[in-house]
């Protein structure tokens, strides 16, 4: 994995070039698995292209190119001349700056135009179906449907069907066969044209024949080959509907950008313009109740910002002169100006929406058994159905029999579903992703939720991970007789005067508890020892037992407490007034408030929790006590934090590192899955495996839970596609028949092959469910 970078270094707008471009195309026409392997041999052929990854699901081609030797317009010509289509629409490559909000409405209208395609040639299909069925199926009973009239009745409306509405599939299964492979199209049009062509031959050699009008003809099948087209048509209707809400997450994120925003002039007025129009360093204004257009800082006005659909935080955040605000982000509050730091692809928005499309486009490696069984499906199935076509020919060698040869031939063929497993993983893989964005949680790829769901191990960095990772005042004791308060104001006096974090940590406790504000009239500080002044007469010192000792101060009377502070993880220091001992106060890293349920919710999962630390061991140890953390790895440099992951996975541990992204480098490096803890701000999305965005381990459990969840779907659709098939392929055979006297009748079979498919969807759809509140799932 690659390393999660600083806050400063994401902020930049300096980016080295990158070695390779990386290019996506949205394409149309795909239905299976075999078209996603085609697609990928065509385009990985064209030179200059060194690796190139298709989804079924979000219909997305994702190219790692040469850009000085491959053009945009070879990988649309290799993916057309495949058979294929690709979406008009602004490419997005890592060297330009291209809107999401186009490549969205490109991708829109591509979806409504296909959905619109479909539904009417499922129209035409369903309106010339449903006489043909009354007409096949009556046998005659209908006056009127018998003999030659009723027969070629069934052959009017049988054909256009096959060639108006089923020629997508004919086209497609010939550019298969031109490229010397098979899929989904293949099986459905040898049946299709194996029941239409029986039909059609029998019944013209009926009519020509010197024995027309003699006898009655076998059973003749447009009706299958019509109800065959109508059901898979209807099956691509819903599984368009059902993929349009695979990407609702990405669609609900470009959304939030408006369409203008209003530019301030040089002279101080305002004028609206189109966001692409805006250009780093130019201000904006944005009032309240509006949304912000792109990545800024304020520069004049306060106001209090909703960043719920970037980092899931619920409560507004406070900006004011110098805070940073970004795109998508409503300004609630009051009127902000703000300067631009960042404008398209570059914004914190856009590099969400491309690190959530780039993880539903990737792959698990639970798929690698259903590829490999896709790429010999199609040959065995026409297989199979050539052998139970032989099979029911040899038991009956009469023209009857020939029929139900090809009855069985034609329903082994359209039962057979490769799409179900095409399906299976990418489907739940760009639900699960998508849902966990919504939840301001951001997965690299199905890998990484497939390793996220067999963590057993969690490593957790201490600072500003389990902790506020900032000082604060924790303990008080008083020995003056002076009071809590009085103590704190002359402590705070003094301390105010200096800018170390400790003392900053100091003064605010003291203010938070209501200490009164006094003034030092001096000040001196003794690094590494202690500060002291004089307030209002009095000489006030605070500091270490050594350092007390030297101005002749015993500390005697209470360092059993300062031990017993020590000991609990804090940093206890000496305070002394006219040269008296006074008290102590205590400063320490407190752990965040929701440290302790996210262990515990760890522990309930199943799951080790460690902590791993370079702070002393006394402190680890206090803080991992509080929180129920049993193992403690203290004292470690970062270097040396590796080790310890190293060691954990050599235990057969699945690990995950939780940190910062930045300090524990190696760690992270080094665990099968790296998380950071990261915010809006940050953006720690494109550099760890996960990146929990709303800036604490809050939502840790809940990543995990829903990486489980999904691979839960993603073996739920497995396991039902492949029994699906190794249920139905022999039943359409006539594997019932001998017992039963039970055949299923081709028609049955199409419907069977096109719901398998929008089940597996449905099932994935399910994840969308997965509960927002913290330890639960609805899935």
């Amino acid at each position: 994995m690659t390393l999660s970078v600083s806050a400063t270094n994401l902020l930049s707008h300096q980016q080295p070039p990158p070695a390779s471009a990386s290019l996506e195309l949205s394409i149309t026409g795909m239905t299976c698995a075999a078209c996603v392997r085609r697609i990928e041999k065509a385009v990985r052929a064209v030179p200059g292209v060194n690796e190139a990854s298709v989804n079924l699901v979000t219909q997305r081609a994702s190219v790692k190119l040469d850009p000085s030797a491959t053009k945009r317009e070879l990988l649309v010509a290799a993916i057309e001349n495949a058979g294929y289509g690709v979406v008009d629409a602004p490419a997005r490559a890592t060297t330009t700056s291209s809107s999401s909000e186009s490549r969205a409405d490109a991708l829109a209208s591509a979806e409504a135009l296909e959905q619109r395609s479909i539904r009417r040639d499922f129209a035409i299909a369903a309106i010339l179906t449903l006489p043909l069925l009354v007409i096949g199926m009556s046998h005659g009973a209908i006056p009127g449907t018998a003999g030659p009239s009723g027969h070629w009745t069934q052959f009017a409306l049988a054909t256009p069907i096959v060639f108006g509405p089923g020629i997508r599939f004919l086209r497609l299964a010939w550019a298969a066969l031109r490229h010397r492979s098979a899929d989904m199209n293949t099986l459905i049009t040898i049946g299709v044209l194996a029941a239409w062509g029986y039909s059609t031959v029998t019944l013209f050699s009926s009519a020509f024949s010197s024995h027309a009008g003699h006898g009655s003809l076998p059973h003749l099948y447009f009706e299958a080959a019509a109800a065959i087209i109508s059901f898979v048509l209807l099956g691509k209707l819903l599984e368009t509907r059902a993929r349009k809400r695979l990407s609702d997450a990405v669609r609900g994120l470009v959304a939030l950008v408006p369409k203008t925003a209003r530019r301030v002039n040089a002279d101080g007025t305002t004028t609206d313009v189109e966001v692409s129009a805006l250009s780093v360093g130019e201000c904006v204004l944005v009032r309240p109740g509006e949304r912000v257009a792109t990545d800024g800082k304020v520069v004049n006005g306060a106001s209090a910002v909703d960043e719920s659909m970037l980092t899931g935080e619920s409560l507004p955040v406070d900006k004011a002169s110098g805070s940073l605000v970004f795109g998508g982000t409503l300004n609630q509050s009051g009127a902000i100006t703000l300067e631009i730091t960042r404008t398209g692809s570059d914004t914190a928005l856009a590099r969400i929406v491309e690190a959530v499309e780039q993880a539903q486009g990737s792959r698990a490696p639970i798929a690698r058994l259903a590829d490999v069984i896709s790429s010999y499906f199609v040959p065995i199935v026409i297989g199979l159905a050539t052998v139970a076509l032989i099979a029911w020919f040899a038991i009956d060698p009469t023209s009857g029999g020939f029929a139900v040869a090809i009855e069985r031939f034609v329903a082994v063929l359209v039962i057979a579903c490769p799409c179900a497993l095409g399906l299976a993983t990418p489907a739940a893989v760009a639900v699960g992703t998508g849902r966990g964005a919504e939840l301001g949680i951001l997965v690299k790829g199905g890998a990484v939720l497939e390793a996220a769901s067999r963590i057993d191990t969690v490593l957790l960095d201490k600072t500003g991970t389990v902790t506020e990772g900032k000082p604060a005042l924790t303990d008080v004791v008083d020995v003056s007789g002076r009071g809590e308060r009085e103590l704190l104001a002359l402590v705070a006096a003094v301390e105010r005067q200096s800018e170390h974090p400790v003392a900053q940590a100091i003064v605010a406790g003291a203010e938070a508890r209501g200490a009164s504000r006094l003034d030092a009239s001096t000040f001196a500080m003794q690094p590494g020892a202690g500060v002291h002044g004089t307030v209002g007469g009095l000489d006030v010192r605070i500091g270490t037992t050594a350092w007390m000792s030297a101005a002749a101060i015993s500390t005697f009377a209470l360092d059993g407490s300062a031990r017993e502070l020590a000991m609990r993880g804090r940093t206890p220091s000496f305070v002394a007034i006219a040269g008296r001992l006074a008290g102590i106060i205590a400063i320490a890293d407190r752990p965040t408030v929701e440290a302790k349920r996210v262990i515990a919710e760890l522990k309930a999962m199943g799951i080790d929790v460690a902590m791993v630390t370079g702070d002393r061991a006394e402190t680890a140890r206090a803080v991992a006590n509080e929180l129920g953390i049993e193992r403690v790895f203290a004292e470690v440099r970062p270097e040396e934090k590796a080790k310890v992951v190293a060691d954990e996975r050599a235990r057969g541990r699945t690990v995950a590192m939780v940190g910062d992204g930045i300090n524990d480098a190696p760690a992270l490096a080094g665990a099968h899955v790296g998380i950071a803890i990261g915010t809006g701000t940050d953006i720690a999305v494109a550099a760890a495996d996960i990146a929990l965005l709303r800036g604490g381990i809050a939502s840790l459990p809940q990543a995990l839970r829903l990486a489980r969840s999904t691979l839960r779907t993603i073996r739920q659709n497995l396991f039902w596609a492949f029994i699906y098939n190794v249920i139905g392929i022999p039943i359409a055979a006539g594997a019932l028949y001998p017992a039963t006297g039970w055949l299923f009748s081709p028609i049955l079979a199409s419907a069977a092959m096109s719901m398998s498919s929008v089940s597996v969807l449905a099932n994935s759809l399910r994840l969308r469910r997965f509960a927002r509140t913290m330890g639960r799932s609805d899935v």
